[in-house]
C-alpha cells in the first residue's frame, strides 16, 4: 500500500472534489464545501489540513487545529474521514500520527479529539495510538439551525 500524507497548501478543484466525496461519509448534515469554503479552511492560520493520497488520489483527510490558550498551546483533531473504499488500510492511523507529530513539533501540551461511541473501530484506533477517554461532558449550542 503506497499512502502518502501531506499538508494541503492551497484550495483547488481536486481538494473541493475530495471533500465533496468524503464529507458526506463523515456527516449527513454537513453542507457541501465550495472553493471559497475550502480556501478559508486551508488558509486559516490555526488549521493544518492533512490529506492522505493513495495512487495519487485523495482518500482521507484530517484537520489539526492549534489553539493558543491561557493554559498553553492545545491541539484538536477534527473531521477525520477516510473514503469507504480505502478503509481498513491504516490511513486514519497515518493521518492521526502525522497530526500528533505536528502538534508536538508546534509545542502543544495536549491533543484532543472527539469520537462518537458507535464508531468502535475509530475508537479502538485512537486508544491504540495512546489517546484515553476523559471524564468530561461536551456541551454544544447549535447556531443557525
Amino acid at each position: 500500500m503506497d499512502v502518502r500524507v501531506e499538508i494541503a497548501k492551497e484550495a483547488g478543484r481536486e481538494l473541493v472534489d475530495a471533500f465533496g466525496r468524503l464529507l458526506p461519509q463523515l456527516s449527513r448534515t454537513a453542507e457541501p464545501l465550495d472553493l471559497a469554503a475550502v480556501d478559508r479552511m486551508v488558509t486559516c492560520e490555526a488549521n493544518t489540513v492533512l490529506v492522505a493520497r493513495m495512487s495519487g488520489t485523495i482518500v482521507g483527510t484530517l484537520t489539526l487545529v492549534l489553539l493558543p490558550l491561557p493554559s498553553g498551546l492545545r491541539a484538536r483533531i477534527e473531521d477525520v474521514v477516510v473514503d469507504d473504499a480505502a478503509r481498513g488500510r491504516g490511513i486514519a492511523g497515518l493521518l492521526t500520527r502525522e497530526a500528533v507529530r505536528l502538534a508536538c513539533e508546534a509545542g502543544a501540551r495536549t491533543v484532543d479529539l472527539t469520537s462518537r461511541p458507535d464508531r468502535a473501530a475509530a475508537n479502538r484506533l485512537y486508544e491504540r495510538l495512546g489517546f484515553a477517554a476523559r471524564e468530561s461532558t461536551v456541551f454544544r449550542l447549535p447556531l443557525g439551525e
